[in-house]
């Protein structure tokens, strides 16, 4: 793998988490919360400089992987600098610390919607994209009622119980071959798959399996298909109204994912640290590379839209250490009267962090010996 690609990968990090605490430190300038520091990267300094007018000081430090906003009093745990220091965070009105801290995450968004609608203007919309051939399998569960089959990775689909299953389906949501499957599924009378492998057309036999949680029959394979984009020119509005779109969909995708993993630990094999995100981003920009440059950064934007929505909707979840947390905190506060005793919040928060940084550690660990497999 290229260090360029490593670079660009380790950059789009940085870039996302300095737009997220950007969000912070402007949304504190806005309500007139004090800033105690603010830095772009991590690790040695490379300048440093204080405004003498709001006594900020400001940080570029040397490792491009993101940065931080520190408020007055935020590592005061007894809560003693709040009493003495009228510039510490929980001195501000509840209503201005609710908005400072919301504003990390929407600034998450607002980067996604605006390389989005960057992308949609270069590209276009798809409006006379067409598919060119029979979806075909990608992967394949040894076990599952297609593996049984005798179905492989690169054959594809013809028909399902006789009837062709070129194209989508009509409303453009699913493969047709999917909703045959699905309608011809049953407990007692077996399907008939057409399959091409190469040159060569079978005929195979299967039983699909119902699958509770989506409530459709499945024979155990993905599946992908050729698809023939066209593309043509959009207005900035329309480019916007696409890219919100687009951001949409990616954030329901994210939130189905999130939610079957916490309820049937779906998509666990699948989840990735900071080192498995940054290959990724590096693999997928470089093989789009192969193509073209405009490819490449095609892919990189994209990306950087589903990463930006994944990283505002993760730190929206109420889990200890997490603006979502601080979020709980402060609504709590205001239905109390007055805040919670700084130092149960802290406990919390540390807590979250000691969590957030062991299972890091594990996905760092996983990531790596993935690698080297």
């Amino acid at each position: 793998m290229n260090i360029l690609y490593i670079l660009a990968a380790i950059l789009m990090l940085g870039i996302m988490v300095t737009v997220h605490e950007a969000g912070h430190f402007f949304a504190a300038r806005l309500t007139g919360i004090p800033v105690k520091e603010f830095a772009i990267g991590f690790g040695p300094k490379i300048l440093s400089w204080r405004s003498k007018k709001y006594e900020t000081r400001f940080f570029w430090r040397i490792i491009p992987a993101g940065g931080y906003c520190m408020f007055y009093g935020e590592d005061d745990i007894n809560g003693k600098e709040a009493k003495t220091d009228p510039r510490a965070f929980g001195n501000s009105a509840v209503w201005k610390r609710i908005i400072t801290v919301l504003s990390g995450p929407v600034m998450n968004f607002v980067l996604a919607l605006l390389v989005a609608a960057c992308l949609f203007c270069m590209v276009g919309e798809d409006t006379q994209g067409k598919i060119v051939d029979y979806p075909q399998v990608v992967t394949v569960e040894t076990s599952g009622p297609a593996g049984e089959a005798g179905i492989q990775p690169g054959d594809r689909l013809t028909s399902v119980n006789g009837e062709d299953a070129f194209g989508i389906t009509e409303d453009g949501t699913q493969l047709l071959v999917s909703m045959l499957i699905d309608r011809y599924g049953s407990e007692t009378e077996p399907l008939t798959l057409g399959v091409k492998r190469g040159e060569e057309s079978l005929t195979l036999t299967l039983n699909p399996r119902y699958d509770q949680s989506l409530r459709r029959y499945l024979i155990g394979v993905t599946l992908n298909t050729a698809y023939e984009p066209g593309y043509t020119p959009v207005s900035i509005p329309r480019a916007f109204q696409l890219g919100a779109g687009y951001c949409v969909t990616a954030g329901g995708a994210i939130l189905r994912g999130l939610k079957d993993l916490i309820t049937t630990g779906a998509g666990l094999d699948q989840t990735s640290g900071p080192v498995g995100i940054v290959t990724m981003i590096a693999e997928e920009t470089q093989r789009s590379a192969e193509a073209s440059w405009q490819s490449a950064f095609i892919t990189y934007g994209e990306l950087l839209v589903l990463i930006s929505v994944n990283l505002g909707l993760f730190n929206l979840l109420p889990i200890p250490g997490l603006d979502g947390s601080r979020v709980l905190f402060l609504l709590v506060e205001c239905v109390r009267r007055k805040p919670v005793p700084q130092k149960v919040e802290a406990y919390v928060h540390m807590a979250g962090y000691l969590l957030l940084f062991g299972l890091m550690i594990v996905m760092t660990y996983k990531d790596i010996l993935k690698i080297f497999q």
